[in-house]
């Protein structure tokens, strides 16, 4: 396949929100009855910051101007955990949450980051899309929030060292590694023999560029998408976690909008979170070409031998008794063995 360039990468997600503005589409001159503020933390360049945008536009297009969704990227309203706060306090309305950071509240939201849980996209997505999402987003509406149900997808999470590749775990040893802020990331990353630190994503360019830390994990898109590979050497492909962001709403703005439009800003997110599985899926199988022509050396991994270390350590089991039995056995219908 033909490696994608910066510019390619730009021009072609780009088309992905591709459809005319607000001003442009007769009959929607009209001031918005509604308009929410929503975040996330990822570049603007990113694929998920364009389908927001897209989902904006037709959630304008079929309310008829009467619902305006403002797309707020790369941190602009705060940093993630900032973003949760304040969605769950009003302050914004809406904001793209990665899962392990709901848990800090919803412990349970992070079971899909169990390590090395999930065999491929597949089984994540089974997972996601049934009972177990299903669970997941039971449990952030018991704790008072307001989530739409379509996982938006990070996808299988890769480690990035400027000092070493990662090939077996003996190669986490001392090893310092940025993860976000998350206690089940933090617990994993020292099973593994690592030394993790969790920093916010808007911090990590720096901490690499000052070597605060060796190497940090992520999906291959926000590998590209944050340049990480201008300060770091080498990418082993871990898999080592499958995650993704959940939807939040907050429960003081939704509360005001009427039925029929809940029912489309539902619909058109969610349709644009479906639609960001083959954004993703793409740029994967054309990001690896990428990168290397910026220097990065990539290695593969066998993940039986970090499974063994992580039951070995104890993780497994740790976790299985922080979720309990109910969620931990509806992971295991779509996980590989984790006993």
């Amino acid at each position: 396949m033909k490696p994608l360039s910066r510019r390619a990468f730009l021009r072609n997600s780009a088309a992905l929100a591709a459809v005319p503005a607000i001003s442009a589409v007769p009959g929607l001159a009209r001031a918005a009855d509604f308009t929410f503020k929503c975040g996330h933390d990822l570049p603007v360049t990113h694929p998920v910051h364009l389908r927001l945008q897209a989902a904006s536009k037709r959630i304008a297009s079929a309310t008829k101007g009467r619902f305006d969704l403002q797309v707020f990227g790369d941190g602009q309203l705060g940093r993630v955990a900032d973003m949760f706060t304040q969605v769950r306090t009003g302050g914004i309305d809406m904001a793209l949450i990665p899962d392990v950071v709901i848990a800090t509240l919803v412990p349970v939201v992070s079971i899909n980051a169990v390590g090395f849980a999930f065999a491929d996209q597949n089984a994540a997505f089974s997972a996601m899309d049934g009972e177990l999402g299903a669970y997941v987003c039971k449990n952030i509406t018991q704790a008072g929030l307001v989530v739409l149900n379509r996982i938006w997808e990070n996808g299988f999470r890769q480690v990035t060292s400027g000092t070493h590749p990662i090939r077996t775990p003996d190669d986490f040893h001392g090893f310092k590694i940025r993860v976000p802020v998350s206690p089940l990331v933090v617990s994993m990353f020292k099973a593994l023999g690592a030394g993790p630190a969790a920093l916010n994503l808007s911090e990590v360019y720096t901490a690499l560029q000052t070597k605060v830390v060796d190497g940090q994990e992520n999906p291959l898109t926000t590998i590209y998408s944050s340049k990480f590979y201008e300060v770091q050497k080498y990418c082993s492909m871990t898999n080592h976690q499958w995650n993704g962001d959940w939807m939040l709403i907050s429960p003081t703005s939704w509360s005001g909008v009427p039925d029929d439009i809940r029912k489309i800003v539902t619909r058109e997110v969610n349709q644009s979170a479906v639609d960001l599985r083959g954004d993703v899926d793409k740029l994967n199988h054309s990001l690896m070409q990428t990168l290397t022509q910026h220097g990065m050396v990539f290695n593969d991994t066998d993940p039986e031998a970090f499974r063994a270390k992580l039951k070995a350590s104890g993780f497994y089991a740790q976790w299985h008794k922080k979720f309990g039995d109910e969620a931990w056995g509806i992971l295991a219908k779509y996980a590989k063995d984790l006993a």
